[in-house]
């Protein structure tokens, strides 16, 4: 990682007027006043992908009606511990550390945030690696995770899910190319494609690779050590494609917008195969109850707006669902 934010605060305005920072830290959070329990929470976040760096401000009224549907223990805490699998070193933009080593930012921490609005809960981030989260879950240090969560059926067996966006791979191209994906993976004939080696999306690309060799029809599979070698590549015209997850791709874009040699989307794929889409989701303790108000929650933010203006922040709209579902097919325990 080597652009993270300076600074990073969630900005809670209460109706008498009150302002108040909480801090999201690399551990437990520890807040400096309780959340709005009525009336509007503003929540401040950064956009990790504008150059520079800008700040957007987004209004949430408390729903009491499903403020109401918490599990008692919640409600009775007044706050949402929301875990995050990203030390030691992040993944933006979904989640990472600011230069100050501590605080939390990021588009998953940041729907935490604007879900703890809704319900009138004050968000507290948990940081810790990515097999911490699901102890801190599974131990109730944990609420919920935010976390960039694929839904498995192998997971369902002991959590609960609420989906909030598509699950999906890209190709990342020069700006330049002409090439696209276009849902056919026997577009890769002739190309130079690398990929990260021990991935879902290896695993994807290799299958496609193999059937296009018995066609006839061969494309060439290059590993790099770390993506900044994969962008080298990229711009250099070692590679013609970087195949990847859709949000770190769409990082990179953003980041290159204003250099030398700018690249773009040149189309998706569900991480999940040709048969399912996947899907990213809310995690809770199975039958703790949260899993449903939180899907209502994520509900109100895309019927009223502030999903959206959540997915343009981290130029994520291309991984949009239309609502969330509460335990949703997930990839098939032959796939996980």
């Amino acid at each position: 990682m080597s652009r993270t934010l300076a600074r990073r605060g969630v900005l809670l305005s209460v109706a008498a007027g009150l302002t108040f920072t909480l801090a999201a830290c690399g551990g437990d959070a520890d807040a400096s006043a309780p959340a709005a329990t009525s009336g509007t929470n503003q929540v401040e976040i950064a956009v990790a992908t504008g150059d520079p760096y800008t700040e957007t401000t987004i209004d949430v009224p408390v729903q009491a009606d499903i403020r109401a549907k918490l599990p008692k223990d919640v409600l009775d805490s007044g706050k949402l511990v929301i875990g995050e699998g990203a030390l030691p070193a992040g993944f933006p933009p979904l989640a990472f550390t600011g230069t100050d080593a501590k605080t939390i930012t990021g588009s998953e921490p940041d729907l935490g945030r604007l879900v703890a609005a809704v319900l009138g809960l004050e968000p507290e981030i948990n940081n810790s690696t990515w097999e911490n989260l699901f102890v801190g879950i599974d131990s109730g240090r944990n609420d919920i995770g935010f976390s960039n969560i694929t839904v498995t059926e192998e997971r369902k067996q002991k959590y609960d899910f609420a989906s909030y966006r598509n699950d999906d791979l890209a190709f990342q191209v020069k700006k330049d190319s002409t090439w696209n994906f276009d849902e056919n993976y026997e577009n890769l004939a002739g190309l130079v494609v690398s990929v990260g080696k021990g991935t879902n999306q290896e695993k994807i690309l290799l299958e496609w690779q193999e059937k296009l060799k018995a066609a006839g029809k061969p494309f060439e599979v290059k590993y790099f050590a770390d993506n900044n070698a994969v962008q080298l590549a990229l711009a250099s015209g070692k590679i013609d494609a970087y195949f990847g997850p859709n949000p770190g791709i769409q990082y990179q874009i953003a980041r290159g917008a204003s250099g030398s040699t700018p690249t773009r989307n040149a189309g998706s794929w569900s991480g999940a195969g040709d048969t399912l889409q996947g899907l990213i989701a809310a995690t809770t303790k199975k039958g703790s109850g949260l899993a449903e108000p939180v899907a209502e929650a994520i509900d109100y933010l895309i019927e009223n707006g502030q999903y959206e203006a959540w997915l343009k922040a981290y130029q994520l709209e291309n991984e949009a669902v239309e609502q969330s579902e509460v335990n949703p097919a997930g990839l098939p325990l032959d796939n996980e």
